[in-house]
């Protein structure tokens, strides 16, 4: 018969149950990982495995004496730092998408929408497939493994029983949001600007002869001449995606600083 004390019942919460619900919380809101294509199933399977196999060479964790409100903070405290290092990258993966939006509503598409079964939204084409293609090129430098790797450090930056995220990164991450709207804008300013010179000539066109009907004329050629700059300029994707990807993990790694 299995005899379970309770000194044996708090020494399990304290150095595998705490990591687990840091882990967790993470895969909530991380990118990939949150996805609706990943299943709750896969997601819990995939927490307790990496929880097994880190625990051993985690520092080790403060025992638990009690059960008690102490213990339920520390648990928010796990939850907090999780989902702040996963939101941090799910921000990386959201300015392509914005930036998608921006180029989709100038070339006239924000009416071509289709369902995002990742995230279960509707977005834009364009949209769709930059976040395809960010998806495919973060797995290809096996950057969900940088994001464990990011996670496991941050036991030995920000141990089990610590202050956790302290004030002063959490603004910054509230801040995060400024960044992506201009990184957004930056990988969607040439074709934004390029589709600015395709309506002003229109407008000249449309002066110089009044019977033309530019509304027919022009949101074809408009579409036709956006798709062909997108395609022109596509071969500045790769590094602004590295440049972005590597100020989202930066800014990972300053919120592990005290």
């Amino acid at each position: 018969m299995l005899n379970l004390l309770e000194s044996d019942l708090l020494y399990w919460v304290s150095q595998y149950f705490l990591p687990l619900v840091r882990l967790a919380s993470f895969f909530m809101a991380a990118p990939i990982f949150s996805t609706r294509i990943v299943s709750t199933r896969i997601r819990l399977i995939l927490t307790l495995s990496i929880t097994i196999l880190i625990v051993p060479i985690l520092p080790p964790a403060p025992l638990v004496s009690d059960i008690d409100v102490s213990m339920f903070i520390v648990v928010a405290q796990q939850i907090l730092i999780g989902v702040a290092l996963g939101f941090t990258f799910q921000v990386v993966f959201q300015l392509f998408v914005l930036a998608g939006q921006y180029i989709a509503m100038k070339l006239g598409l924000g009416f071509a929408s289709m369902n995002d079964p990742s995230n279960g939204v509707s977005v834009t084409i364009v949209s769709q497939f930059y976040l395809l293609t960010t998806t495919l090129l973060f797995l290809s430098f096996n950057g969900h493994l940088i994001l464990i790797q990011i996670l496991v450090d941050s036991f030995t930056a920000i141990p089990i029983g610590t202050m956790g995220i302290s004030t002063s990164n959490i603004y910054r991450i509230v801040e995060l949001g400024g960044w992506m709207f201009g990184s957004a804008l930056v990988i969607s300013m040439p074709v934004l600007t390029a589709l600015l010179v395709v309506n002003v000539a229109f407008g000249v066109m449309s002066r110089s002869a009044p019977q033309m009907n530019i509304f027919a004329v022009g949101f074809p050629i408009t579409l036709i001449f956006g798709l062909m700059i997108m395609w022109v300029g596509f071969s500045a994707f790769l590094p602004s995606f590295e440049l972005f990807v590597d100020e989202g993990i930066a800014f990972a790694l300053t919120l592990l600083t005290p």
